[in-house]
């Protein structure tokens, strides 16, 4: 996987329940503000998205962009993304990278069955996540 530097993006469904919890999530726990954030549905997700032919319409992966910034970007998608994130959040959260052991095949699996099931399980949102002040600068479509 990718080098820790960062900054890392995050892309995510805005008016996923689910999505917006994650992204607040990793809001609280990413000390050292490595992660950046998008939803899906901004100008900025889909230049990115473009970047590694990934189609801006598909709201049901969650997409994290490695080193976004540099040449060297690297894009993950759905369990695969999930792994790259609780990588680089640090301890304790770290150890669900030993998750990449299993076949990416199952993981994709379970990521699909609650993607397709997110809005039955947190709902849908009118807005995205709202931004504090102190994390405004961390969002690309604020």
């Amino acid at each position: 996987m990718a080098g820790a530097d960062g900054p890392h993006l995050l892309l995510y469904d805005g008016v996923c329940g689910l999505c917006n919890g994650i992204v607040r999530f990793v809001l609280g726990v990413d000390r050292r503000g490595v992660f950046h954030f998008a939803s899906l549905q901004s100008p900025a997700a889909a230049t990115h998205l473009q970047r590694f032919a990934l189609n801006p319409a598909d709201l049901d992966t969650f997409v994290a962009i490695a080193n976004y910034q540099t040449a060297a970007a690297a894009a993950f998608t759905k369990g695969s993304a999930a792994i790259f994130v609780a990588k680089k959040l640090g301890w304790p959260w770290k150890i669900a990278g030993l998750a990449e052991w299993l076949p990416l095949t199952a993981l994709n699996a379970v990521y699909d069955f609650v993607a397709r099931n997110r809005y039955l399980i947190a709902g849908k949102r009118d807005h995205c996540v709202l931004p504090t002040s102190e994390t405004r600068t961390r969002f690309l479509d604020i």
